[in-house]
């Protein structure tokens, strides 16, 4: 590791991948922002899953300020978050078979949606049959992921095949193999992964494209407010009654 304490260095390395997602990104990104647009333009449903930490970027464009409201989060129990216990439990459930399809079974996703699947690594069985099983009813899926592990390591899904293989539309967000941006010679492993910091910008990016492209077509984007600020809940109970049949979270 050069100068600069790792502090620096990592935001530098994380600048340094926010700015190649922003340059080399941006045409799928104005895509997936259009694909977005033209769901809810249609009538569709947005959805959004990621599992283990990649389900941050996820929830982070779901009921917030300033996100779009129609974002609803495709929850699979028990890989979510860390909350689980023991937190090992999630990446076990990641590669089990079928748990895709039974949660497609159950949920709201219906033909003409739009999902998004987040998932680094793109190699599990997961979001694998996650992507696989949504298109197979009619949804498009935007995948999120790293091209690099397709290249550098192999599937964990029967078919061999990665979450790249099965999607509509593709975001590479950089990230190397590992998910870690430094090293030292005093500490054995590498450390400081920035995929979350590199992802979750990439969801915004998306998110911002459709908002406007919406707003280009005559179509005021269905966006929330704080709660924080003066007449913050008014303005979102407007937004849910006049989309509530499209939003999840709230039942």
């Amino acid at each position: 590791m050069s100068d600069g304490t790792p502090a620096d260095l990592f935001f530098d390395a994380a600048i340094t991948l926010l700015q190649r997602v922003r340059e080399e990104e941006a045409e799928a990104i104005a895509a997936a922002g259009t694909l977005l647009a033209d769901t809810v333009a249609a009538g569709g449903r947005l959805f959004a899953f990621g599992a283990g930490h990649s389900s941050l970027a996820a929830q982070d464009v779901v009921y917030r300020a300033g996100g779009l409201a129609l974002m609803n989060l495709l929850a699979v129990p028990g890989v979510v978050g860390v909350d689980v216990t023991p937190a090992t439990l999630g990446s076990a459930l990641e590669r089990v078979d079928g748990l895709a399809s039974a949660v497609l079974d159950t949920s709201p996703v219906r033909t003409g949606d739009a999902l998004v699947i987040i998932s680094l690594s793109g190699r599990n069985a997961l979001p694998v049959e996650m992507a696989r099983g949504a298109r197979a009813l009619g949804v498009k899926v935007i995948g999120v992921t790293s091209v690099a592990y397709a290249a550098q390591t192999t599937s964990r899904h029967a078919s061999g095949t990665f979450l790249k293989d099965h999607c509509d539309l593709v975001l590479d967000s950089k990230i190397a193999v590992g998910d870690a941006e430094l090293t030292l010679d005093t500490i054995p492993a590498p450390f400081a992964p920035a995929s979350t910091v590199v992802t979750t910008a990439l969801m915004q990016a998306v998110m911002a494209t459709t908002a406007a492209a919406l707003a280009d077509r005559g179509i005021e984007p269905p966006l929330l407010r704080s709660g924080n600020v003066d007449g913050g809940h008014e303005w979102n109970g407007r937004v849910m009654k006049e989309y509530g049949d499209r939003i999840f979270y709230r039942h």
